[in-house]
């Protein structure tokens, strides 16, 4: 067993055993789970909707805004889920139906990772949370789609449009957050299997369990889930393999408190070269869109070459403690890791010719790498809520510290993977094949505290305070880029103040206004030069100012929201090299928009949806839009659901996009690189058997089509120094899924 393994089950273990011996203290009652402590907590969720028999707008909308909202957002029920998103999907299928949200698979829905972008914020520049926690790389806070959470595991989301209150944590609250939310345990027992096939020889099967409350276990609650899928991809020989396990049990522990244990495991295999940017346009003449890798043992993009595993790991212990007179807390002590293990080759858009010099003299060997990414992180989210008469005081500390192991080596792929002792920089090292071999850490305290001031029954008005205190340290012996030494640390502060207010015009509308600082912790990448030290140690900032109005009835659900949002100190290269190279602050952008999404009962089962958002984002030194932001985003939809039959038709555009920041002396290469707007059009129908027999109590059959008119217009555009190499991606053409889903 290898030390990563070791420390991840004795964890595993150790959180176990300390569950169960407070539980085995436990003071079993009648109170379910998810009543026996009533702790006050910062999340806004939707009602409950449910397709089977609730014909409100609420019940039925693809996203909506709480009347309670301080700041644009967007809750996604379990669900619009369920039938409407494909069964092979993970969270950024999920969330991109929402205003100001875009974001594509080139492999097909759910099959490859996908970045998403926020108001025209890259991946990077907003959170992601699960069950209120932060996740996400430790070289810089973005994303892997597919490594943690399959859609089978999420029960429900809120995309929320800015920096948030004082608890919403992560290392970028710069851009917004996007919250997952693990489902809700049942009422009573229910066994389920699940699958699907489609296109692409695409599969998936799995099982979940709900316990229902166990009178033996102090009305306790257990969830398990299982899911297996593969598929072949869209792309050529671009295959994918994942599983996932996940259990979570909830348990009140005598009268005031409930335990929730959470863990969960995944291990994905994709076949792809480690820069899947898409084939360059002679490529894409020769093979077709679609063309990535071939079977071809000379060839850079020979799939025996190019092939990656990630295994994964998500828990945590949380505990929620009413205390009486008002007191409550609410704390969450987690640990998630990421290890990718990749093995590609350097170049697979052929501008570089065959050739190592571990090889012969002229010999035309594949040249290739062996990256690892593992990191194992771990963290405290402590919460502290008291309520008065004047309004609830909610304060807290976010503590985290990661470790992080990172290298690159050159390989001969031709001779079966062998050390390519070539020096691709001028400094000396005492191995040539070693890119970087790097390890770093991040330690992390994060204090924060906010007043909801009821000012009247209708007027609530928050203000609030963040102090962020990072320490982001290298160890290496090869460093990125320079491929020296280095050993050092940099210290970044940061203090956050916001100030929201809701206004309650009735039981049908509100109002509401935010301000608000957001920052992003800067890229390791700044530490890919000889001195550190000479970095300025600001972090990027933004200063939002947002304001929206919220209706609600049976009817209708709708609201609106303008914003704009002050980026400050930009963070990038002074353009000098040895040891005058250092990262300054410069500059930053502005970005503004309005946005809106409504859903209206039509009545006899139909609903109408529509949302969208008109979005800019320029740099303020030469007004040019920002690289991957979308002027706009729109969706148009028709729900359906009356008696066994249900469905959807929803049709999601995304605006133009410039694929890279140029400065004004180049308005060639500007217009150059433009992707028009695309659009994607899903289509969902469901039919449900109630008590069909075999012990079934209910079976669900749905057929999905994703892309129903089958554009495959240019999504992504990857600039390279030569244009003849520029790196194009695609839509992904029509594709169906047949599922089925048993209930027991």
């Amino acid at each position: 067993m290898t030390p990563q393994r070791f420390s991840r089950t004795k964890l595993a273990l150790l959180i176990s055993l300390a569950f169960a011996s407070v539980s085995s203290h436990a003071a079993t009652d009648d109170k379910p789970a998810d009543e026996a402590a009533p702790v006050a907590t910062v999340v806004v969720s939707a009602k409950s909707g449910d397709y089977l028999g609730n014909h409100t707008a609420s019940a039925v909308a693809p996203t909506q805004a709480s009347l309670s909202a301080t700041e644009p957002q967007s809750i996604i029920t379990r669900d619009f889920i369920e039938l409407s998103v494909t069964p092979t999907t993970e969270y950024s299928r999920i969330v991109n139906v929402a205003p100001s949200v875009s974001g594509d698979s080139a492999n097909g829905p759910g099959l490859s990772e996908t970045k998403t972008t926020l108001r025209g914020f890259s991946d990077d520049q907003y959170n992601i949370t699960f069950d209120g926690i932060p996740w996400g790389d430790t070289n810089n806070p973005a994303h892997h789609s597919t490594s943690f959470f399959p859609g089978s595991t999420i029960g429900g989301a809120i995309v929320e449009r800015g920096p948030g209150n004082a608890d919403n944590l992560g290392y970028a609250t710069f851009g917004g957050s996007i919250n997952l939310f693990s489902k809700k345990p049942l009422k009573d027992e229910k066994f389920s299997v699940f699958g699907s096939a489609g296109t692409w020889r695409t599969a998936l099967a799995g099982a979940s369990y709900e316990s229902g409350r166990l009178a033996g276990f102090g009305n306790g609650t257990v969830q398990l889930n299982y899911q297996h899928l593969k598929s072949d991809g869209y792309l050529t020989l671009n295959a994918i393999k994942s599983d996932n396990y996940l259990m979570k049990v909830r348990r009140p522990v005598g009268d005031a408190t409930v335990l929730t244990l959470f863990m969960s495991a995944n291990r994905i295999k994709y076949v792809q070269p480690d820069n899947n940017k898409g084939p360059t346009l002679a490529q894409v003449a020769l093979y077709g869109r679609n063309y990535s890798l071939n079977n071809d043992p000379t060839s850079f993009n020979y799939a025996g070459y190019n092939h990656t595993a990630k295994d994964t790991d998500f828990s945590y212990l949380r505990a929620e403690t009413n205390w009486g007179t008002g007191w409550t807390t609410d704390n969450q002590l987690y640990t998630y890791a990421y290890d990718n293990e990749t093995i590609s080759s350097t170049d697979p858009t052929g501008a570089t010719a065959p050739g190592t010099k571990i090889g012969p003299a002229g010999n035309k060997d594949i040249p290739g790498i062996d990256k690892r990414n593992k990191y194992r992180v771990y963290g405290d989210i402590f919460r502290l809520n008291k309520r008065l008469d004047a309004g609830t005081f909610r304060t807290g500390l976010w503590y985290e510290y990661s470790d992080t192991d990172r290298h690159q080596y050159d390989l001969d792929l031709t001779l079966g993977g062998i050390r390519d002792p070539r020096e691709t920089k001028p400094a000396p090292v005492q191995n040539p094949s070693v890119l970087f071999d790097q390890q770093s850490n991040i330690r992390n305290v994060q204090p924060f505290a906010q007043f909801e001031w009821s000012v009247t029954p209708d007027l609530t008005v928050t203000p609030g305070l963040k102090l962020v205190r990072i320490r982001r340290s290298v160890d290496a012996d090869v460093n990125q880029t320079t491929r020296l030494p280095q050993h050092s640390s940099v210290d970044y502060r940061s203090t956050l103040p916001f100030l929201t207010a809701n206004q309650q015009l009735s039981s049908t509308m509100a109002v509401y206004a935010q301000y608000a600082k957001g920052f992003q912790i800067p890229d390791l990448k700044s530490f890919y030069i000889a001195d550190p030290s000479k970095n300025s140690s600001a972090p990027q900032k933004s200063v939002n100012y947002q304001l929206g109005v919220v209706g609600q009835s049976e009817a209708v659900t709708w609201d609106v929201d303008v914003y704009k949002i002050d980026f400050t100190n930009k963070y990038v290269s002074n353009g000098l090299g040895g040891t005058d190279a250092a990262y300054i602050n410069v500059g930053g952008a502005t970005y503004k928009g309005i946005e809106a999404q409504a859903t209206w009962m039509v009545g006899h089962g139909f609903a109408l949806y529509a949302n969208g958002s008109k979005n800019k984002a320029t740099t303020n030194d030469t007004g040019k839009t920002i690289s991957g932001s979308p002027n706009m985003t729109a969706a148009i939809g028709l729900l359906y659901n009356d008696g066994p039959w249900s469905g959807s038709l929803i049709g999601k555009r995304t605006g133009e996009v410039r694929q890279a920041d140029f400065d004004a002396s180049k308005p060639a290469a500007y217009d150059t690189y433009k992707t028009a707007a695309y659009t994607n059009t899903d289509l969902s129908f469901a039919y449900r058997f109630t008590k069909p027999g075999m012990g079934i109590s209910l079976l669900k059959l749905q057929l999905n089509v994703f892309n129903l008119f089958n554009h495959q217009d240019v999504t992504s555009i990857s600039p390279a120094k030569n244009a003849a190499f520029d790196q194009y991606t695609f839509q992904a053409p029509r594709s169906f899924q047949v599922s089925v889903k048993a209930d027991f």
